[in-house]
């Protein structure tokens, strides 16, 4: 039997464990990927290992998520990141160079290698034959010191491809209708791996679009194979050389198979609050827009603003509407600018934004309320633009256009005119200056850290025996914005835990804090429902917690990232035998265990006991024994401080 690339890819870097789904694999790590809003964690973790350079092939840090620098927190973080990477040996993207995952991709990104991110939408470079993931930053930070990833061998999901896209539609369509299929949680445990002969028509940037929002389906990664069209993107980008050809075999299975032909897609759209909420754009055609905005990782091409060019040339836009342009990088923008098509996008009505993630991380170009966005970003979760009551629908350049032109949502495939076909030129400008390489002399050089920027707080070992509050219900598909919200209010604060940790929970209790606060000492436990912790890889959304006194978090079903962010900072994850026994805990009960240490440490079950009740619920953990060890030490960073002082 042939092996399909995901076995190939994990097969060839894996240093511990075998590849059985289900089992704990560890795998080497080539390449690192932070961004502004966890790389400031990131480099404070690193500072904390003692470590003084990275040993990855190749890591870069990225500013792309706070920009807008209303006082001096952004900026200061700015400066810091940037010191550390002159002194730990990081690549450095400043302000206004680009969105990390586009920007990586056009200059760092190489077939066969593995990229970790403490961004969840890393896995967009699987569109060019990499094996990238999205993980928290703690994770991230033992890659840069030269350890191993450790994961659960995720299923192979294969979807096949056949058929072109029709005129009107575009790569954006296509993981909408895996969405539509398959909803937020469809990938969860899975690598999908795309193959088939649909993908001679897909360029490297569509790829880009369908990986990108992989992390949508809640998968480990998105992989497409290294072909012709890869060879194409980088030699483009003047970097043939990294290219490699990297295929299935003929004869590859897989654990799970789909199949879609691109021929049949229609425009789609994802209604407000989740990107698995997908029907088909004619279905809500007519609803009144304010907002459409074009740009970000999940829509980062030339092409994509191209087209959005092409299409209002000699137009204007609705005057009820905020045509919001997010370049995805300064290359880009210099390419638009040459090819005279950024004046047709200001001509129209454009607001041009600096390259940057902005509304989609909520940092600025926020709706008014209850009316109606349309993003091409990836996610529309609730409140996550930046309004309390958004309306936020997610598609594709071409919709979100087509409807700026009308004032409504508008299935592009009635407007009357001709679909602008656009081919990337052969010859592009290329823009390096702003990526600073790494220094080799790093000894002396002082990081620089402004008052907003706080240690690392430290967190004690599991008590052996507990009884804890439920200071929080929660239901399905509760995302980590949820848990703690992004946007200009709290991203600032992420070098601050005991700061941002004031708004967790926020967005769904606003007494959370006060309360936590008070259970600080002693602890206390969250209760949720099925696909816990989806969306973002921010950690914060565990720190926050465990700085709050949180030790476990008993649900039906974790998100894969949030699930190992929580284990990382010493709080147990454990999961409902019996999803029926979420049903029978309030808020205000109180819950105990005992022996817990010797518990998880000897078996898989935990049986909980409600005082309040007198009722006993089975759970269990699916814990690894290095993992059960994280839990009992209380943090990752606790467990990596023991080995190193064993060492000494």
């Amino acid at each position: 039997m042939g092996k399909n690339l995901t076995q190939k890819l994990i097969g060839s870097h894996l240093v511990h464990g075998r590849m059985v789904p289900g089992e704990e694999i560890g795998i080497k790590i080539d390449q690192t990927l932070t961004q502004d809003a966890t790389g400031t964690m990131v480099m404070l973790e690193f500072e904390a290992m003692g470590i003084p350079r990275v040993v990855t092939e190749l890591s870069a840090q990225y500013i792309d998520h706070n920009l807008i620098q209303t006082d001096f927190k952004n900026a200061d973080d700015h400066l810091f990141l940037r010191s550390a990477c002159k002194k730990f040996g990081l690549w450095y993207s400043g302000p206004g160079n680009g969105v990390s995952h586009p920007v990586h991709m056009e200059r760092f990104g190489v077939p066969g290698k593995t990229l970790l991110g403490s961004d969840s939408h890393t896995c967009a470079a699987g569109s060019l034959g990499m094996l990238a993931m999205g993980a928290g930053g703690l994770e991230v930070a033992m890659a840069m010191a030269g350890n191993q990833l450790y994961l659960k061998m995720p299923k192979v999901w294969g979807i096949e491809l056949t058929g072109e896209l029709p005129e009107w539609v575009s790569a954006k369509d296509v993981i909408l209708e895996m969405l539509r299929r398959h909803k937020v949680d469809g990938g969860v445990g899975k690598i999908i791996e795309y193959f088939g002969s649909g993908l001679e028509t897909l360029t490297a940037m569509d790829r880009h679009v369908i990986a990108n929002m992989g992390a949508e389906l809640g998968a480990t990664s998105s992989i497409f194979p290294s072909d012709d069209n890869i060879k194409t993107y980088l030699r483009t980008h003047g970097r043939e050389a990294d290219w490699s050809e990297i295929l299935a075999d003929d004869d590859a299975e897989y654990d799970e198979y789909d199949k879609i032909n691109l021929s049949e897609l229609e425009p789609l759209i994802a209604l407000p609050s989740s990107p698995g909420n997908v029907v088909p754009v004619s279905e809500v055609a007519g609803r009144e827009i304010y907002q459409a905005m074009i740009g970000s990782s999940a829509n980062p091409g030339l092409r994509d603003f191209a087209v959005a060019a092409l299409m209002v040339e000699g137009k204007r836009v609705h005057d009820g509407v905020s045509f919001d342009i997010n370049p995805t990088s300064r290359q880009v923008q210099e390419n638009l600018i040459e090819m005279g098509l950024y004046t047709k996008l200001i001509r129209a009505g454009g607001r041009i934004h600096e390259s940057g993630c902005n509304g989609c991380i909520g940092m600025g170009q926020a709706p008014a309320t209850g009316r109606i966005s349309l993003r091409t970003v990836p996610r529309n979760f609730p409140g996550r633009s930046g309004t309390k009551e958004d309306q936020v629908y997610l598609c594709s350049p071409e919709t979100a256009v087509a409807s700026a032109l009308t004032g409504v949502i508008t299935d592009p495939r009635t407007i009357d005119m001709d679909y602008p076909r656009f081919k990337e030129p052969e010859k592009i400008i290329i823009n390096t200056d702003m990526l600073i390489a790494p220094g080799l002399n790093n000894e002396k050089i002082d990081l620089i850290k402004g008052p907003n920027i706080k240690p690392l707080p430290q967190f004690d070992p599991l008590p052996d025996s507990l009884q804890l509050p439920v200071l929080l219900k929660v239901g399905d598909d509760v995302s980590t914005d949820d848990i703690l919200a992004a946007g200009t209010r709290v991203l600032p604060f992420r070098s601050n835990i005991p700061e941002i940790s004031k708004f967790v929970f926020e967005r769904i209790d606003e007494t959370y804090y006060k309360r936590a606060m008070k259970h600080r000492e002693e602890g206390s436990l969250i209760v949720g429902g099925s696909n816990y912790g989806q969306g973002s890889s921010r950690e914060h959304a565990a720190i926050g917690p465990r700085y709050l006194g949180v030790k476990m978090v008993v649900v039906k079903h974790f998100a894969r990232i949030h699930w190992q962010n929580l284990i990382n900072f010493g709080i147990l994850p454990l999961t409902f035998i019996n999803p029926d026994d979420f049903i029978k805990i309030n808020r205000g009960d109180v819950i105990s265990v005992s022996n817990l240490r010797s518990v998880i440490r000897n078996g898989k079950k935990v049986s909980l006991v409600n005082e309040t009740k007198n009722e006993t619920y089975e759970t269990e953990h699916v814990l690894s024994e290095r993992q059960v060890e994280i839990i009992l030490i209380g943090s990752l960073i606790n467990l990596v401080k023991k080995q190193n002082k064993s060492k000494k």
